[in-house]
């Protein structure tokens, strides 16, 4: 489980610019942000970080 959409709505993000500043495409990120996939651990945290946040508050 994860809060990446309401991460990203708050920052009033789309899902392409996430997943373009992240290196990953944008079905990738789309899938991570709804639980269908699970990103490996160098990749969650570059998405920790993207959002300024821990691992473990992104990512539940």
């Amino acid at each position: 489980m994860n809060n990446l959409k309401e991460l990203r709505i708050k920052k009033n993000l789309k899902q392409r610019e996430v997943a373009e500043a992240l290196g990953i495409t944008t079905s990738y990120y789309g899938m991570i942000e709804l639980g269908k996939r699970e990103p490996s651990l160098e990749l969650a945290l570059r998405i920790s970080r993207y959002f300024g946040l821990k691992i473990e508050d992104v990512f539940k």
